[in-house]
């Protein structure tokens, strides 16, 4: 097991070889046997091969239009906001065994992300105008969250969301963590046993987010001797990792942040459970804040 510190729960741009890599996560960085993770840029004209071997993969556009061909399809235009605060996403899920090639249309800015699989699902392409708005919380811990692929997506193991958190309020909060799998006697599922990736962007160059994450007595790392309790200082196109515990965020006054969250683990699900010292707070809220969404959403796409 890996002892988790402010230091290597982040990791900074620039940690990959390859010049197109803004930011890459491994398993072998990250600690643990789930996600692989890169965000990745591409000049116009210019291309990026990958093969998926035994693993399913997401891509979502950033910012930029691509074509992508592979042996199980090929896409046309995919793409089209200029980065992550002007609009929703382009994504596109591909299964196992594919043998796929991104071509930028534009410059651009994607992310691309694979875990092991041994289902064969269909490939899926994402447009905008399938991308449910949910507008999460209350008071200073509103926040929007574009369910990419969301629990009941049609894969195997992948979770994608992302989240826009408004200057001066919190997400991912009440604290709530993901890191045992609990099923209850009526065979509900409670709590999964979920790694999770946080990819950064902040509305200004100079901005930043902060993030705590910290275990409990029931988390598998506090009880193997590997407590987790950290604040994690998180800026532009910064990774944290979350291998276990609670990882609530707060994003300064005067700046918007933004992640992208990936999850893998026990389940294709997002039950958590909450810090039960915090949980209270979802009982308070008393309004929404305006400034979400922060972009100009169909109504019809806005979760009731």
């Amino acid at each position: 097991m890996k002892q988790y510190t402010a230091q290597n729960l982040v990791i900074h741009p620039g940690n990959a070889p390859d010049p197109d890599v803004i930011v890459e996560a491994t398993p072998e960085n990250a600690g643990w046997e789930t996600i692989n993770f890169q965000a990745r840029r591409l000049a116009a004209g210019k291309s990026w091969s990958f093969q998926s071997s035994g693993n399913e993969l997401a891509i979502v556009l950033l910012g930029g239009v691509v074509d992508v061909t592979s042996n199980r399809g090929a896409w046309q235009g995919v793409g089209g906001r200029a980065n992550v605060f002007v609009g929703l996403p382009h994504a596109l899920y591909l299964p196992p065994h594919t043998d796929l090639t991104v071509s930028a249309v534009t410059d651009c800015e994607f992310a691309v992300t694979w875990v092991a699989s041994e289902a064969d699902h269909a490939p899926v392409l994402v447009p905008p105008a399938n991308v449910k708005v949910e507008i999460r919380g209350g008071d200073h811990a509103t926040r929007q969250i574009n369910q990419i692929m969301p629990p009941g997506f049609p894969c195997a193991r992948l979770v994608v969301v992302e989240v826009y958190t408004p200057g001066g309020n919190w997400s991912s909060y009440p604290p709530h963590k993901h890191d045992v799998h609990v099923v209850d006697a009526a065979g509900k599922l409670v709590q999964a046993d979920l790694d999770e990736i946080y990819y950064y962007k902040i509305d200004r160059p100079e901005g930043y987010a902060l993030q705590r994450v910290y275990t409990d007595a029931d988390s598998p790392l506090q009880k193997a001797g590997y407590p987790i309790d950290a604040v994690v200082i998180a800026r532009n196109n910064d990774v944290v990792l979350i291998p276990e515990g609670y990882h609530p965020v707060s994003s300064p006054v005067g700046y918007t942040t933004y992640y992208l969250n990936v999850l893998a683990g026990s389940a294709q699900s997002l039950a958590a459970v909450d810090d039960p010292e915090f949980a209270w707070v979802k009982g308070s809220y008393q309004s929404l804040d305006p400034r979400v969404p922060i972009y100009p959403v169909d109504a019809g796409q806005i979760l009731p």
